[in-house]
């Protein structure tokens, strides 16, 4: 079916559901950014394929909100749909509750899959729209009604995590939830985030592309550990395992029922952000609920010194490849025909002769010219196109490992570039190595640290609509919070205090569309600095090792501390990648790591 006709279908459905307008979310029943083919429903009624928006449709509308990583793209893959692009947070473009709140009328019913929906946000409409006594329709799954091929659920098998690549024993990591349940006065713990599960467990998996994640809810009491899953997942042994530690596999959706035999004298500890609204609301309603952040979410983003060294391996095995992969792309771009589909599976040529290397973190973006206009461009077939030996192409990417999880990008110059081009090549390094030199005290967040890399940015009047950083999972989900770098905070989701053990991108970008775009990402350790009377600070180590290409720099644009930065990171990446490379490469990097 065309995209019109899903759209005739859903309403004819919502008309005899007597439903006035049905959301569909990105998410799946655990709130991924990233989600299974199953759970693809908001790209199989709307087209739009980016990891981030929500469609709305009425009878007389439908409308598809995403951020500005994504602005360029949903345009287009909307185009002739009929369905109206609102580009969230832009000016005078309404949020999707403000237009729910304008557009349903008194009495009228919204639906959606309770299961893709936070508890939070269902109570936060049911607030707003509760003046015009509007009803709510949330046990159907209306798109899995019409989608009559849609992929059946993922059941790849279970990985176990030995300790030396974890640091920390499973019956630890469990030992230390369950004190902080107990100091929260909480009789269970109820968890159903993806990554904080494989965390936990030391599983991982292959249920969602590029996630290492098993599709599971876990809950958790004083004397009892339930992990609702598909046991035909997990091996004989890793259930035997899991049984020792106090882990016992239940079907995976049995929780719903579960928690509906929780007694009214418990108190339950969930976060209603995470945990969608059908499992919150099938909890009898006597019970207790304290709604905090997941207990797993500050341990698993503070690594261990076991993980953090193992992160160092990573980068050095992903910094070889990258390095390789680059010098190669320059040597052969006037000798062969090269596109960004072909890049992109030469650079994942390259990762998989590394040791350990177990797959990308996630689908990579190789945009060339124009292309990389597009934030998180994604080539396929219908668009790929040929690498020339002229301007620049943008490639960013990222592996897992058995050490860790990487994520890089690179602007690299392929032939002549314009003025202009070097222009802001130079301002978003001049930011990128600002703030990667960061001396901060102890309690400062990444909005702190934010202007650091926009600042050259700022001073000509420019932006990127992107946040400069996120957090980085340990064999896990390649996008991990708490920390970030942003400039603003967002609502229900502060940003953190960065502590030591935290790792986070450093990714400045600058985007002109039908132009061109930069964007230099590295990922950074937080790590004690000094400690003085006036507190303890705190730095950054780089872990990525990769060279920055000296071909799109204007040495006179940048400060001599600037100059000395890239200077002195260059210098570690040559000391620390050349063992590994032949001859021919070695003497490549040498010239690109050369002082300026």
């Amino acid at each position: 079916m065309t995209i019109k006709q899903k759209l005739n279908a859903l309403r004819i459905l919502m008309k005899e559901k007597k439903i006035d307008a049905y959301l569909v979310a990105t998410d799946d029943f655990h709130g991924s950014e990233y989600v299974g083919d199953y759970f693809k429903c908001r790209k199989y009624i709307t087209g739009f394929t980016g990891s981030a928006g929500t469609a709305i449709i009425t009878q007389d509308m439908a409308g598809l909100w995403t951020d500005g990583r994504y602005f360029i793209q949903a345009a287009d893959q909307l185009r002739d749909t009929t369905i109206e692009l609102f580009k969230s947070g832009e000016p005078g473009v309404p949020t999707m509750h403000q237009f729910l709140n304008d557009k349903l009328e008194e009495g009228m019913c919204l639906g959606f899959d309770g299961r893709t929906v936070s508890a939070r946000e269902a109570e936060e409409l049911q607030e707003l729209l509760q003046e015009k006594h509007i009803t709510f329709s949330v046990n159907d799954d209306l798109i899995g009604e019409i989608w009559e091929d849609r992929p059946a659920l993922s059941c790849e098998p279970v990985m176990e995590l030995d300790i030396r690549w974890t640091g920390k024993s499973r019956a630890d990591k469990i030992a230390e939830i369950r004190e902080q349940m107990k100091a929260k006065e909480a009789d269970t713990f109820i968890l159903t985030s993806l990554d904080d599960i494989a965390w936990l467990l030391n599983i991982r998996g292959n249920d969602i592309h590029c996630c290492p994640v098993v599709l599971s809810y876990l809950v958790m009491m004083e004397n009892e550990l339930r992990l609702y899953a598909n046991a035909a997942a997990f091996s004989e042994e890793i259930r035997s395992n899991l049984e020792a530690d106090g882990v016992k596999i239940y079907p995976y959706d049995d929780v719903y029922s579960y928690v509906q035999s929780i007694s009214s004298d418990k108190k339950v500890l969930l976060s209603r952000a995470n945990v969608n609204s059908r499992l919150v609301s099938n909890i009898p309603s006597e019970v207790t609920i304290l709604d905090e952040p997941n207990l797993t979410l500050l341990p698993k983003a503070v690594k261990n010194e076991t993980e953090m060294e193992n992160e160092r391996i990573a980068h050095i095995k992903d910094g070889v490849a990258v390095t390789k992969f680059i010098h190669w792309l320059k040597k052969n771009v006037t000798r062969t025909t090269i596109t960004e589909l072909s890049t992109a599976e030469k650079l994942y040529q390259f990762r998989s002769e590394q040791e350990h290397f177990l797959g990308e973190s996630f689908d990579p973006i190789i945009a060339y010219g124009t292309h990389a206009a597009i934030v998180h461009y994604s080539a396929t077939e219908a668009t790929d196109i040929p690498l020339e030996a002229r301007g620049m192409v943008l490639a960013d990417t990222g592996g897992h490992y058995l050490e860790g999880t990487t994520d890089i990008t690179r602007t690299i110059v392929l032939g002549p570039v314009t003025a202009k081009e070097k222009k802001f090549f130079t301002a978003v390094l001049r930011g990128n190595l600002n703030l990667a030199a960061a001396k901060f005290k102890y309690g400062c967040t990444g909005l702190n640290l934010d202007y650091l890399a926009r600042g050259p940015l700022w001073e000509l009047g420019e932006d990127y609509n992107h946040g400069t950083g996120h957090g980085v999972g340990y064999l896990l989900n390649v996008h991990e919070g708490p920390n970030s770098f942003r400039w603003k905070n967002l609502p229900g989701n502060p940003a953190p205090v960065l502590e030591e053990g935290m790792i986070t991108s450093d990714e400045p970008g600058y985007y002109l569309e039908n132009e061109f775009g930069i964007r230099h990402e590295n990922l950074v350790l937080c790590k004690k600095a000094e400690k003085t009377s006036f507190g303890q600070f705190m730095c950054f180590e780089p872990l990525t090792m990769v060279p920055f290409d000296l071909e799109g720099i204007n040495p006179e644009e940048m400060t001599e501390r600037e100059r000395k930065l890239l200077n002195d990171y260059h210098q570690k990446v040559y000391t620390t990648i050349s063992p590994y490379l032949d001859e021919e490469e070695k003497e490549w990097l040498k010239q690109a790591t050369r002082e300026i």
